[in-house]
């Protein structure tokens, strides 16, 4: 079990769900004793979720900065209306903390301004993407979810200089993202009179196919895997093509076991097939890689002898 040679820091990235506000304050203060080193924070799905302000959002990030943690401020994926675009110039214009962009739209307000990094909704699919977005001032990158291993290996030997790489290893996959409410449709109620219906669902809404089988999961204006992504078994791979991050996803129990399941094999303190076990025992809903390997996403592909499983 020896450590993975340069081993890359943890991230956690944003809330994806709507949560309570004091379940969101309990998270953070619990967030700020694991090993993570990367904490992303605010809104990136829905606008309706207003329990926290942008205040608040910084206060937690003090909060987080004061007890060693790299902090960013999220922000919204699909801007829809000019106060969400307003919302999203306030959240750029803070001085305090880098901004992870979720829209495009942020990385023309950030370029030139201050550094950033763009999140997994941002399409960068080739170097040249990259090199254009590390001209106007991005500091890290996050690999879109749909990508593989290989197009991240051919992305990495051409990554402009002075950009780090992250990798979305852990968590429910965001998918897509539409104008529409589909929680709020599931219960027969308009968008704009939801009733805050995402609260009932702290990991989002799983939607099962005819043949009952865990298809996606609703969560507002997301859609998301029913499987969560694991590249836990990838780790020496991951580490191998240079990648500086790997990202976990906030779900609403056992984050703190998940980030020190990361960490320990990351350190050789746990084999690949006990970490595995480990995480196997608190994930909801079982595991997918198959993005990373060229396969459909929802495929779990944990033997590498063996062909993938659906």
């Amino acid at each position: 079990m020896n450590m993975l040679h340069t081993s890359p820091r943890l991230s956690l990235g944003p809330i994806l769900y709507f949560w309570p506000r004091e379940q969101v304050i309990d998270f953070y203060a619990e967030v700020a004793e694991t090993a993570v080193d990367i904490v992303y924070l605010g809104e990136t799905v829905c606008s309706k979720r207003r329990t926290l302000r942008l205040e608040d959002w910084i206060e937690l990030a003090d909060g987080l900065a004061a007890a060693g943690k790299e902090v960013l401020l999220s922000t919204l994926t699909l801007i829809e209306a000019g106060s969400e675009l307003g919302a999203m110039k306030r959240l750029c214009e803070n001085r305090g903390f880098n901004i992870e962009a979720n829209d495009i739209g942020a990385v023309n307000l950030l370029a030139g301004q201050q550094p950033f990094v763009t999140g997994p909704s941002v399409n960068v699919y080739n170097h040249r993407t990259l090199q254009v977005l590390a001209d106007q001032g991005l500091k890290r990158w996050v690999l879109p979810v749909e990508l593989s291993r290989d197009t991240l290996a051919d992305m990495q030997k051409l990554r402009p200089a002075g950009v780090e790489t992250e990798v979305f290893v852990y968590g429910r996959l965001p998918l897509a993202y539409s104008a529409r409410c589909f929680t709020a449709r599931a219960h027969n109620l308009p968008k704009d009179d939801c009733q805050f219906r995402c609260l009932d669902y702290p990991d989002g809404l799983l939607l099962d196919t005819r043949e009952k089988e865990q298809f996606l999961v609703l969560n507002g204006i997301q859609t998301q895997s029913a499987k969560a992504c694991n590249l836990l078994g990838e780790c020496d791979d991951i580490v191998g093509l240079g990648v500086d991050v790997l990202r976990i996803s906030p779900q609403s129990m056992h984050t703190g076991k998940v980030i020190r399941i990361f960490d320990q094999r990351l350190r050789g303190e746990l084999s690949a097939t006990d970490a595995e076990t480990a995480l196997e025992l608190i994930t909801p809903g079982g595991h997918c890689n198959g993005y990373w390997h060229n396969e459909p996403g929802m495929d779990a592909c944990f033997d590498q002898e063996a062909a993938c499983s659906h």
